[in-house]
């Protein structure tokens, strides 16, 4: 049924809607943003410029932003990481059905992997935005905000690609043959 339900034009309309919540999102912090008034001679120490770093650098009053925030982050967070558990959960069931023990080895670490890098990304991204009105260790935040910014993402190339058996052939080729012997490599000079 997967090929019936995601045809191009369905999967147009959720790339809009996605792009159009973000924007939209976007759109409401900045705005909630620019009714605060700061002090002078501030610094984030961040890597990134994070909401909640910089709602805690207001002088006035952020409750309605912090409560933006939290509602964001329920909607935006809460409610997409329920509907991938309710999956999951049902695509378990349906490994348990599977009667071969390879199938269901491969299912599960497939599945296992997959889940694991969601809850990477949704742990820590929902704990820097639900923690926003405490105060914050900013190198604990920061290291928090590299993990859903950086490490995930890295992290979907090797459980996607290096799972296929054309691409493992494929980095597996050069390798084989020599292409990078250490001497091509040693005698590899820059002309002056």
């Amino acid at each position: 049924h997967y090929m019936v339900i995601m045809n191009s034009k369905f999967c147009g309309i959720l790339l809009l809607g996605s792009w159009v919540l973000s924007i939209f999102n976007s759109l409401l912090h900045d705005l909630l943003i620019l009714r605060l008034s700061f002090c002078t001679d501030l610094e984030i120490l961040h890597f990134v410029c994070e909401l909640n770093q910089v709602i805690q650098l207001a002088c006035s009053e952020t409750f309605l932003n912090d409560l933006m925030i939290y509602l964001t982050s329920g909607l935006l967070g809460v409610v997409p990481l329920t509907g991938i558990l309710f999956s999951y959960s049902r695509i378990v069931t349906s490994i348990l059905r599977i009667s071969s023990v390879r199938g269901k080895y491969k299912a599960f670490s497939t599945c296992g992997s997959h889940l694991s890098v969601v809850s990477l990304f949704y742990g820590t991204s929902l704990g820097v935005y639900l923690s926003s009105a405490a105060a914050q260790n900013s190198r604990t935040s920061a290291i928090a905000s590299v993990m859903y910014t950086v490490v995930t993402p890295m992290l979907n190339p090797f459980l996607y690609g290096l799972r296929n058996r054309d691409i493992k052939q494929a980095l597996g080729k050069p390798f084989s043959r020599g292409t990078f012997s250490a001497h091509k490599i040693l005698c590899f000079r820059i002309k002056t």
